[in-house]
């Protein structure tokens, strides 16, 4: 909608351009032999006229493929095996090693109580009897399994070379599910207007508790931290054009809709 606004405006302008007058006018009745300044003012317009129109469709052009590119949407119907594990003492490094390659590999630094996330796409629910175990079991103390619907994560932006995962996972009250997903939503539509990247979201279809969870890639711990440049006012019309009351009510209103949420910052292993 904002990039069709801005194109009528320039179109708008360059009509004006158009229409204004060139120098002098010339007067056919009153001069019957127009001076040479009056030739010239005509050449003049029907030149600038003639680049105008040029402008004007350069600017539609681009107006339209940028209308015709929509962003990768961060939902999805991709099934992928979520596996967290938490190491046995002392064998964390060869739990690493072992499952290191086996999809998108996320190693806890600061969270919730699992080592490891496993996020791998499975073609169908008949691949899984084939599926080899991801570790030999004396290498793991404690292992959940969810099978989640999502996006691809090779197709989106960052995920393959951030440096930085902020993983949030969600069970929701009674029949919110859908509420809770729709809020995640609103989220990434409020992180896109302040120009923050977007979390990819994955919904429960078997398994552990969980009924949604979400995958935000950073590239660092720096660019993280970034949320707190964002200027107030810029926060609060993001948040309300996303469909919040305001910012300080995005929390208040995820919450309204869940029993429990674990947070977790993790790095990727590769």
């Amino acid at each position: 909608m904002t990039t069709t606004r801005n194109v009528h405006r320039k179109l708008t302008l360059a009509s004006r351009l158009i229409l204004a007058p060139v120098g002098p006018r010339c007067h056919v009745r009153d001069n019957p032999r127009p001076e040479p300044f009056a030739a010239n003012g005509i050449l003049r317009a029907v030149t600038r006229a003639a680049l105008v129109i040029a402008l004007c469709a350069a600017v539609a052009s681009s107006g339209a493929a940028a209308e015709d590119t929509p962003a990768v949407s961060m939902r999805g119907d991709t099934l992928h095996r979520m596996t967290l594990l938490r190491a046995a003492p002392g064998r964390l490094l060869e739990l690493v090693a072992a499952v290191k390659g086996r999809g998108l590999v996320l190693r806890h630094s600061q969270g919730d109580q699992w080592d490891l996330m496993v996020l791998t796409p499975v073609a169908s629910y008949a691949d899984l009897g084939g599926v080899a175990p991801l570790a030999e079991p004396g290498l793991i103390a404690w292992q959940e399994d969810e099978l989640v619907r999502g996006p691809e994560l090779g197709r989106l932006e960052g995920f393959s070379s951030a440096g930085l995962f902020h993983i949030e996972m969600f069970v929701a009250l009674a029949g919110r599910r859908g509420d809770l997903v729709r809020e995640r939503e609103m989220e990434n539509a409020y992180l896109a207007a302040l120009g923050r990247p977007r979390n990819a979201i994955f919904v429960r279809e078997l398994g552990a508790a969980w009924d949604a969870f979400t995958v935000g890639a950073y590239r660092s711990w720096k660019h993280f931290a970034e949320r707190d440049d964002i200027a107030p006012e810029k926060s609060l019309a993001a948040a309300r054009a996303a469909g919040f009351e305001g910012d300080d009510r995005i929390g208040p209103y995820l919450r309204s809709l869940i029993l429990s949420h674990h947070d977790t910052l993790a790095t990727p292993v590769r």
